[in-house]
């Protein structure tokens, strides 16, 4: 794991706890460990989600070749990738979801999605579609 950046905006303050009422309520890390409880209204939300804003880069498959990904440097992270997949906690790739790529040292071209702030629920249910891309 590695060491998280100081906090310097609410938003990313409010991902921090989000984060860690992911890590008490259900989110074991990067093991598989299903959350207690995602609704479906969450799982429909994240499907859209992933692909209206997801899938242009990481493709729908998840393994980072989607049509917006060929000019990008470096490429979208392939979630197929079991490495990556337990490099990762669950808490770090919703930080990215929501502040992204640059919140976490990692690329700038991973947008932000700062309307996810304020659903952890559905930030969750993206969690664990990107989770189920290596199973």
């Amino acid at each position: 794991m590695f060491p998280a950046p100081p906090i310097k905006h609410a938003a990313l303050a409010t991902v921090v706890m989000m984060a860690l009422a992911f890590s008490t309520t259900g989110w074991a890390g990067s093991d598989g460990a299903k959350p207690n409880s995602i609704s479906p209204e969450a799982r429909e939300a994240a499907n859209s989600i992933f692909a209206e804003r997801c899938a242009v880069c990481h493709g729908d498959d998840g393994g980072g070749a989607g049509p917006g990904a060929a000019n990008l440097n470096p490429k979208p992270q392939n979630f197929r990738s079991g490495k990556w997949q337990k490099s990762m906690s669950d808490q770090q790739i919703a930080m990215i979801i929501v502040n992204g790529g640059s919140s976490v040292g990692l690329s700038a071209s991973m947008a932000a999605n700062p309307d996810l702030e304020e659903q952890p629920d559905v930030v969750a249910a993206l969690v664990e579609r990107i989770r189920k891309f290596v199973k």
